[in-house]
């Protein structure tokens, strides 16, 4: 296949361009290298591998980006809560505009498969977590990120399988190591911070997310492009593993048994906008998907990672999305 990854050189992109690339597909990257072009060098120059520079919203660019695919992995967007707060316009125009004019181009194309990268921060704050929400459950965006990919979904989940089948992914929480290196994603910044700080602020340490690690994250987009047609047109599938739903305290026991004691403030808050756990078992049973990292491995590879030298400068705005959005 010639697969187009929108927001390919991105902290989920990145790592999902070379996989495709291993698997032996054809990857053209669209970004408009908001956070840097480092993350593509180690693309360029492969066979199979194309990159263009370009933004999301310029119709003509992505109409010449769609030339001859087959496949879109719709990546690109104004990504997590604080970056879609802090610039609330841009996130609408981008991850739902765009991402609307790009299916209907897509559509008239000829493309046969869509990819497209939601959350599980659809679901929102849970009545009873000790139910675990499945892809039936209702979603109750409560932040601007949320609802621009709930808006999106609905769209595109009421198209016809015909000629383009859709696909929506919720990833639960990524964390782990990434060519475009991020810190503020919880498990990458709690490792972060106990680490070379000694210290950290929890704010409602025992209200539950789920979570995966980014390279299990583009293994399930690979299982997808890999699947028949049939059983993955107009689903949707949360992307994690059920066993990966911890609170925030439980995640500070983990990486202190990694890094020691240390100085952890926790912030109670009665109320939290965000409180689910989630179920992964469609993706298991129907695509026959598993992870392959548990966040204790995460933490291990991060930690190995700052204290070997190998990630280092860890204040630089280009680890955080907020900070250049």
């Amino acid at each position: 296949m010639k697969i187009l990854v929108t927001g390919g050189a991105g902290y989920l992109g990145s790592v999902l361009s070379l996989d495709l690339l291993r698997t032996g597909q054809e990857v053209r990257v669209f970004d408009n290298l908001m956070y840097g072009g480092r993350p593509v060098l180690a693309l360029l120059g492969q066979d199979g591998f194309e990159f263009v520079r370009g933004d999301i919203r310029d119709k003509k660019a992505i109409r010449d980006a769609l030339r001859d695919v087959d496949s879109v992995v719709h990546l690109a967007a104004i990504v997590g809560d604080p970056a879609c707060a802090r610039q609330p316009e841009l996130a609408k125009a981008v991850n739902v505009q765009a991402t609307l004019d790009l299916v209907e181009t897509a559509r008239e194309a000829g493309v046969s498969r869509f990819v497209f990268a939601s959350t599980c921060s659809n679901y929102g704050k849970m009545s009873d977590t000790s139910i675990l929400a499945d892809e039936n459950c209702e979603v109750r965006p409560l932040s601007l990120y949320a609802e621009t990919k709930v808006a999106v979904e609905k769209e595109i989940l009421e198209l016809s399988a015909r000629p383009l089948a859709v696909t929506v992914l919720r990833f639960a929480t990524l964390y782990g190591l990434s060519p475009r290196m991020r810190f503020d994603l919880t498990v990458n910044q709690f490792v972060m911070e106990m680490l070379t700080e000694r210290r950290t602020v929890v704010y409602g340490e025992l209200f539950w997310r789920p979570y995966v690690h980014v390279r299990d994250a583009a293994r399930a987009i690979v299982a997808v492009l890999g699947a028949p047609q049939a059983a993955a047109a107009q689903q949707v599938f949360n992307v994690g593993d059920s066993r990966e739903n911890y609170r925030k305290l439980d995640l500070v026991e983990i990486i202190q048994k990694r890094v020691g004691a240390c100085d952890v403030q926790f912030v109670h808050k009665a109320e939290d906008p965000r409180d689910y756990r989630v179920s992964f078992e469609r993706i298991r049973e129907r695509l026959g998907y598993a992870v392959t990292r548990r966040v204790p491995d995460g933490v291990h590879e991060i930690a190995n990672a700052i204290e070997s030298g190998s990630l280092d400068d860890l204040g630089n705005p280009l680890y955080y999305n907020v900070k250049l959005a």
